[in-house]
């Protein structure tokens, strides 16, 4: 009739700056580069989960005012700032999105226009983390902790970042 003890979880690893930016520092030569670095970038911009990222619509990104609207968990839609980088990346890759045959609104595609798959996301940052020499193996919810780590870091506004990533405690 006992129950054992929780096991604690341990936090998830993030990057250093150093190696973000070196991650990130990829030559964009293609309509499929230039996708990856706006995905590798909108995500340490903004934080965002990979479903969030995913569900994304060329509407919900506003270039303009660098911010995204995203449905997170619960059905919670929250505004969410860019960085101009990423700004700087998602138009470029918007360049050549509109060169592909696309279907539906997805701002990610396939190079046959359709949604990019979670899957896909994810197989191609552990490419890029390979690609450029990264240490350890590189996935979404990776950049999402090394963007909290950082905000963390520079500002030491902890509800601020909670707010950011969606998380309601």
């Amino acid at each position: 009739s006992l129950s054992a003890p929780k096991q604690a979880k341990p936090l998830p690893k993030n990057m250093d700056t150093d190696s973000v930016s070196h991650l990130l520092d990829i030559e964009v030569t293609d309509p499929i580069s230039a996708r990856d670095k706006a995905i590798m970038e909108l995500f340490y911009s903004s934080g965002l989960r990979l479903a969030e990222l995913a569900a994304l619509d060329v509407d919900d990104v506003d270039l303009l005012q660098a911010q995204v609207r995203v449905m997170g968990k619960g059905s919670k839609e929250r505004l969410l700032p860019v960085g101009s980088i990423a700004v700087a990346a998602i138009k470029v890759w918007l360049g050549y999105r509109q060169l592909l045959p696309c279907a539906d609104r997805a701002l990610f595609v396939t190079s046959k226009g359709k949604r990019l798959a979670h899957r896909s996301i994810q197989a191609r940052l552990a490419f890029w983390g390979q690609q450029q020499v990264i240490a350890g193996r590189v996935h979404p919810h990776k950049l999402r902790h090394s963007f909290a780590t950082h905000m963390l870091e520079s500002s030491g506004d902890l509800r601020a970042v909670q707010e950011l990533l969606g998380h309601a405690n």
